[in-house]
């Protein structure tokens, strides 16, 4: 058997730049699948064709995912963190740095007992995210 978790991520209509900012702070490939572009029988209202149904990004084997609720009631992200884990306290400053811009830091990236570096953030789009970066006992 193989099991593969991946985080999936719900929007409130603006995961096409939330995915768009993740490309450009994590690297990887990026694909996006709007409700127009997906088969169905019955039309797509206007004011939803341009919401994302399918967002990965693809970065080193590692996977995020996620899309646009299109219930339209969407009442934020609850009860989750997105893992990040990086090779230097470096790059976890980098990353970190990068997703806290235009949130908000709630642990900042500092070293622990576990990480040289390992800190918790809102990005600009309400995710949360934990970066940490690995241990030299760990490499």
């Amino acid at each position: 058997m193989t099991i593969d978790y991946r985080p999936f991520v719900f929007y409130g209509g603006d995961c096409r730049d939330a995915f768009t900012r993740y490309k450009e702070i994590l690297g990887g490939d990026l694909a996006l699948l709007t409700l127009a572009d997906a088969p169905s029988d019955e039309p797509v209202p206007p004011e939803q064709a341009d919401l994302i149904i399918h967002a990965a990004l693809t970065t080193d084997g590692a996977y995020v995912m996620g899309s646009d609720d299109p219930t339209g009631e969407f009442t934020g992200i609850q009860g989750m963190s997105v893992s990040v884990s990086v090779d230097d306290a470096d790059e976890a400053r980098r990353v970190f740095d990068a997703l806290a811009d235009g949130g908000q830091v709630t642990a900042p990236l500092t070293e622990t007992f576990f990480s040289p570096a390992f800190g918790m953030c809102l990005d600009r789009f309400g995710v949360p995210w934990m970066i940490v970066a690995a241990s030299p006992d760990t490499q």
